[in-house]
């Protein structure tokens, strides 16, 4: 099996297909997954200090936090695959 990665800025990296999930920030059950995941010592902050714009969920049970728009690690992902994504809000 061949792992793929993704980057999700400042040339921090994830497995590709460990990824569940890549959600927006904003709303509330996902700032209670994000200090779920810093209690549990599962969080990884990707951020360099910046603010957060895309949390990405992975089957490990690990939160990682990026300062990359959820739409661009999509994109990256795609562009990967070398499969079309259609965005729709």
């Amino acid at each position: 099996m061949e792992i793929r990665f993704v980057n999700i800025g400042f040339g921090n990296v994830v497995a590709a297909n460990r990824i569940v999930a890549i959600v927006s920030p904003e709303s509330a059950p996902v700032k209670r997954t994000i200090q779920e995941a810093r209690d549990r010592g599962r969080l990884i902050d990707a951020t360099y200090g910046r603010r957060t714009r895309a949390v990405i969920i992975a089957d490990s049970d690990h939160v990682i936090l990026s300062a990359v728009q959820p739409e661009t690690v999509i994109h990256r992902l795609a562009h990967r695959d070398g499969t079309a994504t259609e965005l729709n809000n």
